[in-house]
């Protein structure tokens, strides 16, 4: 028997509408014997939030780990924006932070 490899694209993470906390299939669950690679349909029925203890139905689904944030039909407005991911707008946002500053700090120069 060959394993295939876990596709991280292909297995959606779910959000606990009650606490936040985010099941990720590709982690799985280390605190209730949870394998990696197990999608959220193929919980057992006994599992339980590991931080609220809340039921697997008051899980909303969130996508997945690489794909851009919002809802798919808004994800064509703005300048682009919209297509990133949390990471890039991260990295946007504040290294416009640390650029603008460094302009500011470049002010101190001129005599």
């Amino acid at each position: 028997m060959s394993e295939q490899a876990i596709d991280p694209t292909a297995l959606d993470r779910y959000e606990c509408r009650v606490c936040g906390y985010a099941y990720e299939p590709v982690k799985g669950d280390d605190k209730q014997n949870i394998s990696p690679g197990t999608p959220f349909a193929e919980l057992p029925p006994t599992w339980r939030c590991p931080v609220c203890n809340a039921k697997p139905n008051a899980f909303t689904n969130i996508g997945g780990a690489g794909t851009a944030s919002g809802f798919q039909e808004n994800l064509g407005y703005g300048l682009g924006v919209n297509q990133m991911t949390p990471t890039q707008k991260n990295i946007l946002i504040f290294g416009g932070l640390v650029l603008a500053f460094l302009f500011f700090m470049s002010l101190y120069g001129l005599q």
